[in-house]
């Protein structure tokens, strides 16, 4: 009897941890503070959405939704696969999208997966239908009280372009010495970005490593492999930095552990 009882809250454990290690948002905030952020728009502040694989956070994805309104976001940034290839269901995905349009502006860069669905073009007419901004290697430039920065979106590189290429494609028309903000779905080309001089990159893509290891971090992710390097996070390199977001939902492998979904909170400081 006392095996079985055993058995029983072992089982209860293990479903509750799953349950918590993938339903429970957390809110990451971290500052990018700058010279080059132009003074009106000190205090910007972005929330970035990453990965949301058909992921569900209450009814009509509420919970989801009602976080990021909390956060009283200027902008929102969806910074890919927002669908799963794999149960490809655009309309349970446009419920998050549906209640994000309704808090503020929203960007959006596409990922692997909706390349991998053949759908591109239905997904993108869906998205802007709503009001999203459909950035695909391109930008757009806002200006405050005379000062601009630009918002700079590329596609993912499985459309058929190197991502150098994008980024040529988008940045084109602008100003070396202006501020940019990139979305772009994929970490493991840092090195790029920062040859761009990209001042700060939104990515996601790396889930947070899946499985996180405390004191070692993500276990394995697309891309990268075992133990990578970009999963979770601020990077700095030159005059680069990327936050690379944790993600919300699972694809392949369908839980994650001691990763719990994140929403990203990133506010411009002038230096």
């Amino acid at each position: 009897m006392k095996k079985l009882l055993y058995g029983i809250f072992f089982v209860v454990f293990i479903v509750i941890f799953l349950y918590v290690n993938n339903h429970w948002l957390v809110v990451s905030k971290h500052v990018f503070e700058s010279e080059k952020v132009p003074a009106s728009f000190d205090g910007l502040r972005i929330v970035q959405v990453s990965d949301l694989h058909d992921a569900l956070f209450g009814d009509n994805q509420k919970n989801l939704i009602a976080k990021v309104k909390a956060t009283n976001p200027d902008y929102i940034f969806i910074t890919g696969d927002v669908i799963d290839s794999n149960r490809y269901d655009l309309e349970q995905s446009l419920q998050a999208v549906k209640g994000l349009v309704a808090i503020t502006d929203v960007y959006y860069v596409l990922g692997n997966h909706e390349v991998a669905t053949n759908k591109v073009n239905e997904i993108y007419e869906a998205l802007s239908s709503l009001g999203v901004h459909i950035m695909a290697n391109e930008s757009t430039v806002l200006e405050r009280d005379g000062e601009r920065l630009a918002i700079v979106g590329i596609e993912d590189p499985l459309m058929g372009r190197p991502t150098e290429d994008m980024l040529d494609i988008a940045t084109a028309y602008l100003p070396d010495d202006m501020f940019k903000l990139l979305l772009a779905h994929r970490p493991e080309v840092f090195h790029t970005y920062v040859n761009y001089h990209i001042d700060l990159v939104f990515s996601g893509h790396a889930h947070g490593g899946q499985v996180r290891i405390p004191g070692l971090g993500g276990l394995v992710a697309p891309g990268q492999g075992l133990f990578p390097k970009y999963t979770a996070g601020v990077y700095e390199a030159a005059s680069t930095k990327m936050v690379v977001s944790r993600g919300l939902g699972n694809s392949s492998v369908p839980y994650r552990i001691l990763n719990l979904p994140e929403i990203i909170v990133m506010d411009l400081k002038k230096k």
